[in-house]
């Protein structure tokens, strides 16, 4: 998930809700433990995540269609 050129995919949305849900009780467990330094990796996933899911949500945003109208004829 932290790759930025990996683009995901919309069918998988459900997931990445998932897996933003696991990294926040896995981030409460860390501090629990006093694991700061899976904290901070932990934190860097999660804003990851979240990034992707922002652009799952902006690509299916521009994916409206277009109304370009009729084609007229030439006389």
């Amino acid at each position: 998930m932290r790759c930025p050129l990996l683009r995901p995919d919309p069918a998988a949305r459900s997931r990445l809700v998932q897996l933003r849900d696991n990294l926040g009780d896995r981030i409460t467990e860390a501090h629990r433990e006093g694991w700061l330094g899976e904290v901070d990796g932990l934190n860097v996933s999660l804003a990851a995540v979240g990034n992707k899911l922002a652009q799952l949500d902006a690509t299916a945003a521009r994916r409206q269609p277009i109304t370009i109208g009729m084609p007229r004829t030439r006389p």
